[in-house]
């Protein structure tokens, strides 16, 4: 037996969710004893409820290789390798475990996550007939999610690919920085006022963004660089000042900057003039609305968490680095900036009642989810609830993203949303929501049902099973094919560049269409993989058909689809 005081005063440090202590404690009863199961066991519940999957793995290996009879130790190991994505190793774990309820619940689900239906079913009903309640609960999800959907035939949706001349590097160097896996994100905008819809690229790790100029031709060209400082994330283009010309906010992980279109392809840095200049905070995404209806454009910036490149922890394993969760870094509030006029702007957040509310937000959409005629802000958080800002006039918000369905997932649970997308997809005249996450997620989509609150329609539209392997990052909504209703389309791409190491995941990953067929999507994937991240829509080439600029990492060049 393990050394009855170290797995007593590790396992009071555990109750107490104090970490460092527990793993102490544990480690040293398993350095006494190594052949007792218990200790190695107690280890992997540690890091497991810190949800160090990688470094739960080992221990939770010992422990099942020396009593598979336990009922927790391979059971464990088996919901561990299903959270690293690893199916067919955590099929054979729960094999190793007792039958009991929970088990055929994890087999089931491992099944599911491999498209392997009928190993699904029966172990669902096994774990149903086992007593095991939270199956029934998701055999449900399971069954609905499988329901063959009547898809009217659309138009075929082509894509021809093409480059375009700039390279988005994310400055990796092996220190595995978390701004590193969030860039590049992409802005149209007109900047000459030639009538044809330019590019601009945000970069990063100090490199500059750059200006594509439309050669009306299906070809662009560098035009100029935007020059920033640190990690340039997302970007957003309108004209604030209402002169007539395209200008841009770009936001970045220690300062965001306003660029005011000048006329003849010049642009002006105005950020510390504008009122801008903000606290040197990480932002990622940003929305243009009017939403004091002044006919000025006011600015809204989503926030990311507290981080500083000389803080940054070590995750992963000794051996295998990895970024690290956001649950490492604290969150932060959302800024709203009204626009004054004469090209100065305030910020209004605690007054409005924005800064009361801190989270992670990754991608914010704008619309009128209530038919009020005011504009609303939703915010994606990653891994914290998303936010729904109801525009009450007068220059106040309130949130309610809980009450109106769009805080958290199907099951209850905040997902690592990231793209977000307010557009009617069903063409009923009121404006749904779209969001994008990691794999095993799924893409939610919530159908307003004109009541003041969302309808979580993602399995029965097909988007959930379609959806399951893959990490989208940026995404559209959009009628492609021009049959009057419009398709989804999501920029995917794993977060972690080493995920193969790791997971039963794929670092590059293939975009995903789903095309719109009334009742239901019908998904395909599009050839070319790679860590796509930014995306913008428009009909570049003035052909009637919207077409899509997709960037991708570190790879010669951000993609450019037609």
């Amino acid at each position: 037996m393990a050394a009855a005081g170290d797995l007593e005063s590790g396992a009071a440090a555990f109750r107490a969710k104090n970490w460092p202590a527990a793993e102490r404690g544990f480690r040293a009863a398993a350095s006494a004893h190594p052949k007792d199961f218990a200790a190695w066991k107690w280890l992997g519940m540690t890091y497991a409820a810190q949800e160090k999957f990688l470094l739960a793995e080992p221990p939770f290996s010992k422990a099942c290789g020396l009593n598979s009879k336990d009922p927790d130790a391979c059971y464990y190991l088996g919901r561990t390798l299903y959270s690293l994505s690893r199916f067919e190793e955590a099929l054979k774990a729960y094999e190793r475990a007792p039958r009991n309820g929970r088990t055929m619940l994890g087999m089931a689900l491992a099944f599911e996550a491999l498209g392997r239906d009928d190993g699904a079913r029966r172990a669902y009903r096994q774990a149903i007939g086992a007593g095991e309640k939270q199956a029934a609960i998701d055999y449900e999800r399971f069954r609905r999610s499988r329901q063959l959907q009547v898809v009217t035939p659309s138009p075929e949706i082509r894509f021809e690919p093409g480059d375009l001349p700039f390279t988005a590097r994310n400055g990796a160097a092996g220190r595995r920085l978390l701004p590193e896996t969030m860039l590049a994100g992409v802005a149209v905008l007109d900047f000459d006022n030639d009538g044809w819809p330019d590019l601009y690229i945000a970069s990063g790790a100090g490199l500059t963004g750059m200006l594509l100029r439309n050669n009306r031709d299906r070809t662009f060209v560098p035009h100029g660089s935007l020059s920033g400082d640190g990690y340039s994330m997302g970007a957003a283009a309108a004209d604030f000042d209402n002169d007539g010309l395209t200008d841009l906010l770009v936001t970045g992980v220690s300062a965001n900057h306003l660029y005011r279109n000048l006329g003849a392809g010049k642009f002006e840095d105005v950020t510390a003039k504008a009122g801008l200049a903000g606290d040197g905070q990480w932002s990622v995404a940003a929305a243009w609305l009017d939403f004091d209806e002044d006919g000025l454009l006011d600015l809204f910036v989503a926030r990311y968490v507290e981080w500083s490149a000389s803080k940054e922890p070590y995750c992963g394993t000794p051996t295998v680095r990895q970024y690290c969760h956001p649950r490492e870094f604290a969150p932060l509030s959302n800024r709203l900036y009204r626009n004054l006029g004469g090209g100065r702007f305030t910020d209004v957040s605690v007054d409005a009642g924005i800064a009361a509310h801190r989270g992670k937000g990754m991608g914010v959409a704008v619309g009128d989810y209530d038919g009020d005629h005011r504009l609303d802000i939703f915010v994606a958080n990653d891994t914290t609830p998303n936010f729904l800002f109801h525009n009450l006039g007068k220059g106040k918000f309130e949130e309610i993203a809980a009450r109106a369905g769009v805080a958290y997932n199907e099951n209850g649970t905040p997902i690592s949303s990231m793209g977000a997308e307010f557009r009617d997809y069903n063409n009923d005249g009121r404006e749904d929501l779209w969001i994008t996450a990691l794999s095993n997620e799924t893409f939610p989509l919530f159908r307003n049902t004109s009541r003041g609150s969302f309808e979580d329609v993602t399995l029965g539209s097909g988007i959930g099973k379609a959806s399951l392997p893959w990490s989208g990052w940026s995404n559209a909504i959009a009628d492609f094919n021009n049959d009057g209703w419009k398709d989804l389309f999501a920029a995917n791409g794993h977060v972690m560049d080493n995920a193969e190491l790791t997971s039963g995941r794929r670092s590059h990953q293939p975009n995903l269409l789903l095309t719109n067929g009334r009742t239901g999507f019908t998904p395909r994937t599009l050839p070319g993989e790679a860590f796509h991240r930014g995306l913008a829509a428009a009909d570049f080439d003035r052909d009637g058909l919207i077409d899509l600029a997709v960037t991708r990492l570190n790879q010669p060049k951000p993609h450019r689809l037609i």
